[in-house]
C-alpha cells in the first residue's frame, strides 16, 4: 500500500485529545498516544506555529491547549483525509482477498484455516459468503470456543488436529510468519 498519502495521524489525535481535555500534560499525551514525549512536544509546537492551537499557562505549572477556529478546520480536514485513507486501505485489502480466493478456487481448495483474528480476518470471513470456500477455524494466541463468528479459535499447537486444505495468513504479526513457515505440505496464502 502506498503510504505517502497517510494523513497526519499524530496531529489529528492531539487535536482530538485537546478537544476532550484541554488541560493535560505532554507526558499524559505521550502515554495516551503511545509516542515519545519529545515527539509530542514537537507536534504541539508545530500546531502552535501553524495557528491551530493557543497555549495558555495556568497556575501550578499547568498548560491549557485551546483549539482555534483554524485548528477546528484542520481537524475536520485531517479527519476527512484519515477516513479516505482508511477506506482506500480496506478496498485494497478486499481486492487482495478476492484475488487470493480466486487463486484458491482455481487450485480446488475448499477448506481454509485463517491465521489471525483481527479486522483483516473478519474481512476474509465476510468475503467467503457465496463462494465455495469454507472457513474451518481460526488460529490465534488464545483458544476460544465459538469466538469468531461462531467458529472456534485455536492456537498453533492445535493445528495437527485440524483438517484443512490451505492456510490464509490474515495477520501482519511477525511471529505468524515464523509459525506458518513450519507447516509442511500445506498450501499457505498471504494477503
Amino acid at each position: 500500500m502506498n503510504t505517502e498519502n497517510v494523513p497526519d495521524e499524530i496531529s489529528l489525535r492531539l487535536l482530538d485529545e485537546f478537544a476532550k481535555e484541554p488541560v493535560v500534560s505532554q507526558r499524559a499525551l505521550a502515554a495516551r498516544l503511545g509516542i515519545a514525549l519529545g515527539l509530542v512536544n514537537s507536534y504541539i509546537r508545530r500546531l502552535y506555529r501553524k495557528g491551530h492551537i493557543k497555549i495558555k499557562s495556568l497556575p501550578k505549572n499547568r498548560i491549557k491547549y485551546i483549539i482555534t477556529p483554524k485548528g477546528f478546520t484542520e481537524k475536520a480536514r485531517l479527519t476527512y483525509d484519515y477516513m479516505n485513507y482508511s477506506i482506500s486501505y480496506f478496498r485494497d485489502i478486499r481486492g487482495n482477498i478476492e484475488r487470493t480466493y480466486s487463486g484458491m478456487m482455481a487450485d480446488n481448495i475448499k477448506n481454509i484455516l485463517l491465521w489471525g483474528d483481527g479486522e483483516i480476518a473478519e474481512l476474509c470471513y465476510i468475503s467467503t459468503r457465496g463462494l465455495p470456500l469454507r472457513i474451518v477455524g481460526i488460529i490465534s494466541d488464545k483458544r476460544i470456543e465459538r469466538g469468531f463468528f461462531g467458529h472456534n479459535v485455536y492456537t498453533a499447537d492445535d493445528i495437527g488436529d485440524l483438517e484443512y486444505d490451505a492456510v490464509l495468513v490474515s495477520s501482519i504479526d511477525g511471529n505468524v510468519v515464523d509459525n506458518v513457515q513450519s507447516l509442511d505440505g500445506k498450501k499457505v496464502f498471504y494477503l
